[in-house]
């Protein structure tokens, strides 16, 4: 039996990758669409409801990411009345995170989100071919240039700055797409 070609290896791997991709999408859009989360914030909705009330850190270690991206999350569901933040009891050091009854009527109605049947799927994979694929992965990530990216959570937009101030980068930037934009039309009336 022969080996598959590049091309079909290939194909096979793209359609895998689209696959998964395709199923994070649209619980995002659905999420984002019935209920007004966005599908990082209804994971970890689910999260808390599965295990119930958490720290940060230990939302942060459930959910597979970073701490601050965590937090950056649950400020937005804390101003959307869907989690409160409180002390523990036991620990006054500590704060928790859960659910309002808002939260658990959203997390109640939402499908079960894309992110947490990917991490079930890892978990019931041979640990052979869960390092493989970590990393196989990890390559791809090298070769396409992409390891200094910061890896948040699936379909989280970065924070914005308050007020949506931009960075400076960002404001130059624009100044000077306007500015060209003005040239070019600037020589357009000189010209007729």
């Amino acid at each position: 039996m022969s080996r598959p070609s590049l091309a079909d290896e290939t194909r096979e791997v793209l359609d895998n990758l689209r696959r998964v991709v395709q199923a994070l999408r649209m619980t995002a859009r659905a999420a984002e669409r019935r209920h007004g989360v966005s599908t990082a914030q209804l994971f970890l909705l689910h999260l808390l409801r599965r295990d119930g009330p958490a720290s940060v850190n230990e939302l942060a270690e459930r959910s597979f990411t970073h701490q601050s991206s965590v937090s950056v999350l649950l400020s937005r569901l804390a101003r959307e009345g869907l989690v409160v933040r409180s002390r523990s009891a036991g620990d006054l050091r500590r704060a928790t995170v859960s659910l309002t009854p808002k939260g658990r009527a959203v997390v109640r109605r939402a499908p079960e989100p894309a992110q947490a049947r990917l991490v079930a799927a890892l978990a019931r994979m041979a640990p052979e071919q869960r390092r493989a694929l970590a990393e196989g992965l990890a390559a791809l990530v090298r070769g396409m240039g992409a390891e200094a990216e910061a890896a948040g959570m699936f379909f989280e937009e970065r924070a914005k700055r308050p007020g949506g101030a931009k960075t400076r980068r960002a404001r130059v930037a624009q100044r000077s797409s306007r500015s060209s934009f003005s040239r070019s039309a600037n020589s357009r009336r000189s010209a007729s």
